[in-house]
């Protein structure tokens, strides 16, 4: 399993508006074998879309609809062909096009559009996922808040240190997918966005986030231990 080589990132927060790119994700630039991962047909014809999926979610926070018109469609989720070679079941994130798939039986894969690692903090790799959590409180780490003592008010005590809260104001949205390697947490998280509208850009420090509506999807749909593939510059999905 190639290794995802680990470095500290510290990039900007936007606390004032809690627009983050999460500094608790890590950025490596390994590369992967070249995959076979292509649809049978351009990615671009769905096989199925239902605007609803982006209507309220009433859960332990309410969720607001998304306006999908704000959207490229591009990025919406839907069902498209699939035949790679990877089974049914595993997660696979293209950061070139934007896009997770979530392989599914008889030639499919569900697609979401995914915001991911801007320049200098993309990277590639297999992972799992070692645990998910519902509104999961978010940790910056301490290097993090020695350089930007700004967001400090917007931190709190919490059960496993200094955060923010899971909730509304929380930069990890509705569902976060922690991914591990080789038994260590690799800083790495598949999560919701207080900002669905950086979807399909390259905007994170690392991590891929979906719009919350599509978090909660993808969470209902993968166990723990569920393969996730991110592709380097040379594969395709």
């Amino acid at each position: 399993m190639p290794a995802i080589d680990r470095r500290v990132l510290l990039s900007g927060l936007s606390m004032a508006g809690l627009s983050l790119a999460l500094a608790g994700c890590k950025s490596t630039q390994t590369s992967l074998p070249e995959l076979s991962l292509m649809p049978t047909q351009p990615a671009s014809t769905p096989l199925a879309f239902a605007p609803a999926n982006y209507g309220p979610v009433q859960d332990k926070f309410q969720v607001a609809a998304f306006d999908t018109s704000n959207m490229n469609p591009t990025y919406l989720r839907r069902q498209v062909p699939y035949d790679g070679k990877q089974p049914p079941g595993t997660i696979i994130v293209d950061p070139k096009q934007h896009f997770l798939y979530l392989v599914q039986p008889g030639g499919t894969a569900i697609r979401y559009g995914v915001g991911v690692g801007k320049q200098g903090f993309g990277w590639s790799g297999t992972a799992t996922i070692n645990s998910k959590q519902e509104w999961p409180d978010w940790y910056p780490p301490q290097e993090m808040i020695a350089r930007r003592p700004d967001i400090k008010p917007q931190l709190t005590k919490l059960q496993s240190g200094v955060g923010v809260p899971g909730g509304l104001s929380n930069p990890l949205g509705a569902r976060a997918m922690y991914l591990w390697q080789d038994n260590k947490d690799t800083l790495y998280r598949i999560h919701g966005t207080l900002e669905p509208n950086t979807i399909g850009t390259n905007v994170s420090s690392g991590c891929i986030r979906m719009i919350n509506q599509d978090a909660i999807d993808l969470y209902s749909r993968v166990p723990v231990g569920t393969k996730v593939v991110v592709l380097g510059s040379g594969a395709q999905a």
